[in-house]
């Protein structure tokens, strides 16, 4: 099992100096030194103030964001959960996401997903009802991109014409590409241009808040997690070469008891087929977050069996 840290400015009523810049350079930095295997951050370019109320959050832009943490470490890698590709016009969304790589030294998990905030895509210009439509077109395209920058690509409202010249990603054959959401669309995306696949596991109507199938508990996520797997043998896709993650269960460090719980919990989920857990740290502040990442980073990593 590998662990994601989900930047804590990401959560709701997190200390505002989780937006400063020399304050994620600390906590990507302890992250790395702690045992997290990588830094992820969530993707709100429009939010609205009717979210944020009824428990949204503030977000950073995930691109600029992730350079300032790669550049305060040297081994943590910088994840993307999730860039939402609809919001973007393909070759911009590829310019960042490629000189992020290029920065990094080849660093970059590109988490995507279709979006889910209707306010948001009306504030960016971009159709609700076309964003399964549009995450599908981004994913072809990326890739495309990313496998020959010279040649154009062409899609529904942009399109290169004539030979390109864009930078490659430093990974190869580019940066993977971890698909969200529960639904067979999902899952179909993950089998055709995935190399992760990140599932939420919630109440029902959690998820029908973020717009995607219900995945309640354990049984649900086995019973996904095998129609993955069913379908990457029938196109001859290894499933062991395919990362995923959810979001860990709750901890207090403090109580030995939360521990143990956490790590039965933990091996549950690696029997189903879970590989990354994503965690979120105490948020009410920067202090806090450090002293739970060291506690985690001792009695959770340092003890899990390499």
């Amino acid at each position: 099992m590998k662990f994601t840290l989900e930047y804590p400015g990401d959560v709701a009523q997190a200390d505002a100096r989780f937006l400063e810049g020399v304050v994620l350079a600390r906590i990507s930095r302890e992250a790395q030194d702690h045992g997290f295997e990588t830094l992820c951050l969530a993707d709100h370019p429009a939010p609205s103030a009717k979210w944020f109320a009824a428990g949204g959050h503030d977000s950073l832009e995930p691109a600029v964001a992730l350079a300032y943490a790669a550049a305060a470490t040297t081994s943590l890698t910088l994840m993307t959960n999730l860039y939402v590709l609809p919001f973007r016009n393909p070759y911009l969304a590829a310019k960042a996401l490629t000189t992020l790589d290029i920065l990094s030294d080849g660093r970059l998990v590109v988490g995507v997903g279709a979006g889910y905030l209707r306010s948001e895509f009306a504030a960016l210009g971009v159709n609700f009802d076309d964003r399964a439509k549009l995450l599908d077109e981004g994913i072809d395209a990326l890739r495309r991109i990313w496998l020959s920058p010279t040649a154009p690509v062409v899609g529904e409202g942009f399109g290169g014409t004539g030979e390109m010249r864009l930078h490659a990603p430093v990974q190869k054959p580019h940066p993977p590409l971890w698909i969200g959401g529960n639904s067979r669309a999902a899952i179909r995306r993950v089998v055709v241009s995935g190399q992760g696949w990140c599932p939420v596991i919630g109440p029902a109507q959690m998820a029908s808040s973020i717009r995607t199938t219900s995945i309640e508990d354990l049984d649900d996520l086995r019973r996904a997690v095998g129609r993955l797997r069913t379908e990457l043998l029938r196109v001859e896709r290894d499933p062991a070469q395919i990362s995923i993650q959810v979001a860990a269960p709750p901890v207090d460090i403090a109580d030995p008891r939360s521990v143990r719980r956490f790590a039965e919990h933990a091996d549950e989920l690696s029997e189903i087929g879970v590989t990354h857990l994503c965690v979120h740290a105490d948020a009410r502040s920067v202090d806090a977050v450090s002293d739970y990442l060291c506690g985690f980073g001792e009695l959770i990593i340092g003890t899990w069996p390499s």
